[in-house]
């Protein structure tokens, strides 16, 4: 019997999100993106029932549903049809700004499912690389949106809001997505005052947030082996998402405890995206790696524990392992930065820890925005953390992550060393400002870096916890590498006080 695996993939959902800085539009948008692949596409079958037919499982058979990924098999070719023809103009109008890919197979049986799933990603990524017109572009002499530049719809006190902007305030609901995250329940009750709806609220003794953007590793491998057998694969789409969600519970529950919050208060957390192997959320700048440490460890401990079975089972990793690892970056931005673009830095890092830890550790990487010279990271690397080395054997590079949960590989750090590197700098007087000026000795490419450098450890000689800190900050290791640049940045992040101590309310 013929079969249609139907696939869709919303794109742009990125810009959609963070087209402002203002949480709720953000919510909103987040809400609207995780309704147009669940209840949305839910509300479109149910139209197709008709001619006898009682339930959607007489339509299709759904196989995945989250936020921005959509995959049903289809028994009859007119239903998948009518599907195709309606649901990227269902979705763009319920959210302005965002486009659908979509592409079917036909397959005759379940053995063939695997071939079918193979082919419906080879062409979903076709269909994303064809360009597509703006529903939203407008015309000239039109009001617009302040906030967004694209053509008003309407005017809220004197304020002119364009659609995307009003359907994500219609759309918003943080509070339970924030239950979500939090409690792993949308439906549990979130307590008064706990939620963050202005970014001040995020913000703490210094004006640095954080973007944190989190990826599993080594979903395409399990793609090609779970997704031969179409039941495996729809349990194992679905718990995984239950995996992500009790990490991003396990992550807020280890920063809550002893926490200023912990018995009431603004949480300064702000979830984005949660759902399938991703993670976004808007953090407060000094929370920002001990909560990523916390989801890493929980993400790897809940997909052993949940998914290890279908994992051994189906000989997905050739080293026998039976758990997920995941990558994260950690854009580190002042409060009023855009958002858009620390998002596209957060994922820019995630991307190349991925790279660099060659996809099998889970890792993270941090960078702090420190201008408003708006770059790609492969800029900023050359532009920042690219120095001059004066003499032999001399770092050449600030870039010294990723930094690992657990162990990591010769010539890298955990992020349990960097910590308390960072935390033994605070302790020490003056010893961040004398590596602070030797990189910048280092990036003038002065040949007295060397001389500072030696200098600063014989002022430290009769210190015996200064001088192995001073020697672990500037070994170079890896790429000829300093790990002084992070340390510095992590320490500007959780001791910088430039803003008077606010009262949680």
């Amino acid at each position: 019997m013929e079969k249609y695996l139907y696939g869709a993939a919303v794109q742009g959902i990125q810009s959609f999100i963070f087209k402002t800085n203002e949480l709720k539009d953000i919510a909103g948008a987040s809400e609207l993106v995780e309704n147009i692949c669940t209840k949305s596409f839910e509300a479109l079958l149910k139209s197709l029932i008709d001619n006898g037919r009682k339930n959607l499982d007489e339509v299709a058979e759904k196989v995945i549903s989250a936020a921005g990924n959509v995959k049903y098999v289809f028994n009859s070719k007119e239903d998948c049809a009518r599907v195709v023809r309606q649901f990227p103009k269902k979705a763009m109008l319920e959210a302005p700004g965002i486009t659908i890919s979509q592409a079917i197979v036909k397959f005759d049986n379940d053995e063939d499912f695997g071939k079918a799933v193979q082919c419906l990603e080879e062409k979903l990524r076709e269909e994303r690389n064809r360009p597509r017109s703006s529903v939203t572009a407008g015309l000239l002499g039109m009001e617009r949106c302040r906030q967004t530049g694209l053509p008003a719809v309407e005017k809220e006190d004197d304020n002119y809001i364009d659609a995307a902007t009003l359907a994500k305030h219609a759309a918003n609901n943080i509070r339970q997505l924030c239950a979500k995250s939090f409690y792993g329940d949308p439906h549990t009750p979130i307590p008064d005052g706990s939620v963050a709806y202005n970014i001040s609220e995020i913000t703490g003794k210094n004006d640095w947030i954080a973007i944190i953007h989190a990826d599993g590793n080594g979903l395409g491998q399990i793609v090609r082996e779970i997704g031969k057998k179409k039941d495996v694969y729809k349990v194992f789409s679905e718990i995984l998402d239950e995996a992500t969600v009790a990490s991003a519970k396990k992550a807020y529950e280890t920063l809550t405890k002893g926490s200023d919050w912990e018995y009431g208060g603004c949480i300064p957390i702000r979830p984005v995206v949660l759902g399938g192997d991703d993670m976004t959320v808007i953090i407060r700048g000094d929370l920002a790696i001990a909560y990523t440490e916390a989801y890493l460890k929980a993400f790897e401990k809940n997909t052993g524990q949940k998914l290890g079975k279908i994992l051994e089972e189906n000989k997905v990793f050739p080293d026998g392992r039976t758990w997920l690892t995941a990558c994260a970056g950690v854009a580190f931005v002042k409060s009023s930065f855009p958002f858009y673009y620390a998002y596209d830095l957060a994922e820019e890092l995630c991307t190349e820890t991925k790279v660099r830890s060659g996809r099998k550790l889970s890792c993270l990487m941090f960078h702090k925005v420190q201008d408003s010279f708006i770059t790609k990271y492969k800029d900023i690397v050359d532009r920042e953390l690219t120095l001059k080395p004066s003499v032999e054997n001399a770092p050449a590079s600030l870039q010294y992550g990723p930094y690992f949960i657990d162990h990591a590989p010769e010539g890298y750090l955990t992020i349990n060393q960097l910590v308390k590197y960072t935390n033994d700098l605070s302790s020490q007087e003056g010893v961040h400002t004398g590596l602070r000026q030797w990189l910048t000795l280092l990036k003038e490419g002065s040949g007295r870096s060397s001389q500072h450098l030696k200098r600063l450890k014989q002022n430290c000689r009769s210190n015996e916890e200064v001088k192995p800190l001073i020697d672990a900050l500037s070994c170079v290791r890896h790429n000829n590498a300093v790990a002084a640049g992070d340390c510095l940045t992590l320490y500007t992040i959780l001791f910088q006080e430039t803003i008077s101590k606010k009262v949680n309310r």
